[in-house]
């Protein structure tokens, strides 16, 4: 008995003995656990800017060594808070040319001028070969819209809108004509906030 208890007193002083931690594992020499380790615990991270790819490309180059095999992505973001952008990224491949058509896109960020969830303003516009119609409608009309338009104005929060491509059907040419219709929404509310100001002070 006194050899079992002068045994069981050295491995305490040892540390040979696990102890128990608060999660009711038993935890040895070296904070290591002897049953299975608690898994890891990821909280998913809520992203600020929603990502749409509108268009991929293939991109071959010619050079001294040969053919060089290059991608390029037309991006649409947006946080459906009323900012948009759309960027164009170039790369060796898809995945990086993704990135970096969101950084471009991120960095050309527009706030979209809106009055009860849709456009203030009729506009028509045309940008080079395209040709684009946005139009305000009543609550509860929804996006009625094509697809590089429906990208864009979704993207920006706009929910109730009529639209229409008159132009070309390039989905590119589509997507910059719509961002530069609602830059032009914006100037116009400007430009008519102006107008109010002048005349009031007058």
């Amino acid at each position: 008995m006194e050899d079992k208890e002068q045994k069981e007193k050295k491995n305490l002083n040892t540390g040979n003995i696990g102890t128990t931690n608060s999660g009711g594992y038993r935890q040895g020499r070296g904070g290591r656990f002897d049953k299975k380790r608690q898994p890891r615990r990821f909280e998913k991270e809520e992203k600020e800017f929603d990502e749409k790819v509108i268009q991929v490309s293939r991109v071959s180059k010619k050079t001294k060594g040969g053919n060089k095999i290059g991608f390029s992505v037309l991006m649409v973001v947006g946080d459906k808070k009323g900012r948009v952008g759309v960027g164009l990224g170039k790369g060796p491949d898809v995945s990086s040319s993704i990135r970096k058509g969101v950084n471009s896109a991120k960095r050309r960020l527009l706030t979209v001028p809106m009055k009860d969830g849709t456009v203030p303003y009729e506009i028509n516009l045309k940008h080079g070969a395209a040709e684009v119609m946005l139009k305000p409608a009543p609550k509860g009309t929804g996006v009625i819209a094509g697809g590089p338009v429906r990208a864009v104005v979704e993207a920006a929060g706009i929910k109730d809108i009529v639209s229409k491509i008159k132009g070309t059907r390039n989905k590119a040419s589509n997507v910059y004509a719509t961002f530069e219709a609602l830059k032009n929404l914006k100037e116009m509310r400007e430009r008519r906030e102006d107008i109010k100001v002048y005349q009031i002070k007058k």
